[in-house]
């Protein structure tokens, strides 16, 4: 009996530089991969020479079959969108493979995101949370809603928004009551990459006509767009945040040590 496994690769938004070392080195000896698309030519140098599926083209019980036949003979890898961690749909496989399934964590999307801004979401004095929240899982009946989400001292980071945006803005501007700085990114490391920033009061005429959110395609699948709103994006800090920790927390530390 054979012990090859089927690989989770989170692969970040996208961009070949951010694949960590164990993912490149388990991608590297599979035969077979499911890459989503444009995974497919982002990924090209490390998919080379592999066979290349597409995982969403299958219904489960196929796939499920097919990867059983793959393993006979090499192990498989799956590169996730951001990683497993939030809003991933690979996880029935994971569940049905069982013991045959590794995940190897990836640089999620709301990382690079934060890397691309420059900004820790959490900041002592201005933001005590980030709340990780899509309008799309939230439904209709009684659930809460994104104004109920936003509130002042809250960092909301929204995946997948299906709201148009003028409406998303007055929902926003509904919880924060005050007009606090957004950050639309779309299809970050991927082709058409486009970063907007502002606060609530300007960010749809920034936007303009921009479809960011996919609302007016024939195509109705999420957009590659994260929004994230709150004070933390454009609070400015100083080394009086570090030194109440050097003299509070770290050198107490090292004395003790």
């Amino acid at each position: 009996m054979n012990d090859h496994k089927v690989y989770f690769i989170g692969a970040g938004p996208g961009c070949p530089d951010l694949l960590t070392l164990q993912g490149s080195r388990l991608l590297a000896g599979c035969r077979v991969a499911y890459v989503p698309t444009p995974f497919e030519e982002t990924f090209a140098e490390h998919l080379a020479g592999k066979e290349l599926r597409i995982p969403f083209s299958y219904r489960f019980e196929q796939l499920i079959e097919q990867i059983g036949e793959e393993l006979k003979n090499s192990d498989v890898a799956f590169l996730v969108p951001g990683d497993l961690t939030f809003y991933s749909p690979f996880q029935p496989l994971v569940d049905a493979l069982g013991s045959k399934a590794l995940v190897v964590p990836g640089v999620g999307t709301a990382n690079v995101a934060s890397a691309f801004l420059q900004k820790t979401l959490d900041l002592p004095d201005v933001s005590s949370r980030t709340v990780l929240v899509s309008p799309r899982t939230l439904g209709d009946d009684g659930a809460v809603a994104i104004r109920e989400l936003a509130a002042p001292g809250v960092t909301l980071m929204i995946y997948m928004n299906n709201i148009p945006l003028p409406q998303l803005v007055d929902d926003l501007l509904s919880g924060y009551g005050s007009n606090v700085p957004i950050a639309l990114l779309h299809r970050l490391c991927l082709p058409g990459q486009e970063i907007v920033t502002g606060r609530l009061d300007d960010i749809v005429e920034k936007v303009g006509g921009r479809d960011f959110f996919n609302l007016e395609g024939e195509d109705k699948r999420p957009a590659l767009t994260l929004v994230i709103v709150g004070e933390t994006l454009a609070a400015a800090t100083n080394g009086e945040w570090w030194n109440y920790r050097h003299e509070n927390l770290w050198k107490k530390r090292e004395s003790a040590e």
